[in-house]
């Protein structure tokens, strides 16, 4: 159990995953320049009640992602861009919106239950095939630019990035985040994925066009 810094966001990180931020509250520049200077991690949580900037602190979701900020960039004006990979999934034990302008929390790891290599490897070409599949629709839309080939061989990394790149509602990432182990998380994935490539295929095929149909968040 340890306490960390909480950053309530309307976005879900999962491990070994980027995060860009852009930081210009007084409470949250003082919280990531605490973070810079004791070089120590901060803690990415998906708001459940609240607002992300300029009002009273957020309650978040329990299940969170700890946040490492490896570069920094700082503007003239006194704010921050930042970019930060997710390390280390945490359960919140208790909230602690007193002591400090920003959200503290006293958490516990997290770590997701991983079965044996030789039942998550058929899993994970499976949930590959799936995301590759995706990834080209996208490329070809021009929406983003990536080559499918360069993705993780690590089946739980290669599981949460395909997580990251799903274009669903925040709260649907909270859902995949807070899985119990990488074989439910894997499977889960598989399915969506197999109805997010079916449904861009349509799309591409009743527009007649591959501009416009993504949106990424």
């Amino acid at each position: 159990m340890y306490e960390l810094p909480l950053f309530p966001l309307n976005t879900v990180l999962f491990p070994g995953t980027p995060l860009q931020l852009h930081i210009f509250e007084e409470r949250y520049k003082q919280m990531i320049g605490e973070c810079i200077a004791q070089e120590k991690p901060f803690g990415v949580v998906l708001i459940r009640q609240g607002v992300e900037a300029l009002g009273t602190l957020a309650d978040p979701h329990r299940i969170g992602c700890s946040a490492n900020i490896i570069d920094v960039q700082r503007l003239d004006n006194g704010h921050l861009n930042i970019t930060a990979v997710g390390k280390d999934r945490f359960r919140i034990l208790t909230l602690n919106n007193q002591s400090q302008p920003y959200l503290l929390g006293m958490v516990d790891n997290y770590p997701i239950v991983e079965q044996a290599p030789e039942t998550l490897q058929p899993l994970a070409e499976r949930l590959l095939a799936r995301l590759d599949r995706y990834l080209r629709l996208l490329v070809d839309a021009g929406m983003i630019e990536l080559d499918p080939s360069h993705l993780p061989d690590n089946p739980l990394l290669l599981a949460y990035l395909a997580a990251a790149l799903l274009q669903v509602p925040p709260i649907q990432k909270q859902q995949l985040l807070s899985i119990h182990d990488a074989q439910s998380l894997m499977d889960r994935l598989t399915n969506i994925y197999n109805r997010e490539v079916a449904l861009a295929r349509r799309l591409l095929t009743d527009s007649g066009s591959q501009q416009g149909l993504f949106s990424l968040n």
